[in-house]
């Protein structure tokens, strides 16, 4: 018996994905305090992240959420869903990224995740699979959509190198 742990993965193969098959995350709410770190992350102080008096000259009439942050978090929930867990080699693309709605401090976010397309890599041990990702609020509103692609693990590869 060896004292070495081997983790064994626990996400999907590429084989393991079907087209329009959706996949649904846990829930996340944002903070105002995850704006803030943002920001101070990101550099970015525009008005409608932190300025409160300035927000509530504005439709959204208090501070929102930084696009690119409810993006991050989308990518968390995927990771946290266990679908990339030992077979995501890497992210290739990000398509068609849209904002619907903003995010507020207080918002709960969820993705629903469907596979749209899948291509076998020309090696064979590797393939493509294309998302489109829809990011969901608490009253079931769409607040961004994007299209995404990810290189995963092919099983086959994974039982020949055994």
């Amino acid at each position: 018996m060896s004292d070495t742990y081997t983790p064994q993965p626990r996400g999907l193969y590429f084989e393991d994905f079907e087209i329009g098959k959706t996949l649904v995350t846990t829930r996340r709410t944002i903070t105002q305090t995850d704006i803030v770190n943002f920001a101070c992350l990101s550099g970015d102080f525009n008005a409608p992240h932190i300025d409160h008096e300035f927000c509530k000259t504005q439709p959204y009439g208090e501070p929102i959420a930084h696009a690119p942050l409810i993006l991050a978090i989308v990518g968390g929930l995927q990771c946290l869903s266990g679908i990339n867990d030992g077979t995501i080699i890497a992210m290739l693309g990000l398509d068609n990224w849209r904002m619907h709605l903003p995010v507020k401090a207080g918002d709960t976010i969820h993705v629903l995740i469907t596979a749209t397309d899948k291509k076998p890599t020309r090696g064979g041990t590797q393939g493509i699979v294309t998302f489109e990702r829809v990011v969901k609020n608490q009253r079931g509103e769409t607040v961004q959509t994007m299209t995404h692609s990810n290189m995963y693990k092919c099983r086959a590869a994974n039982v020949s190198a055994a």
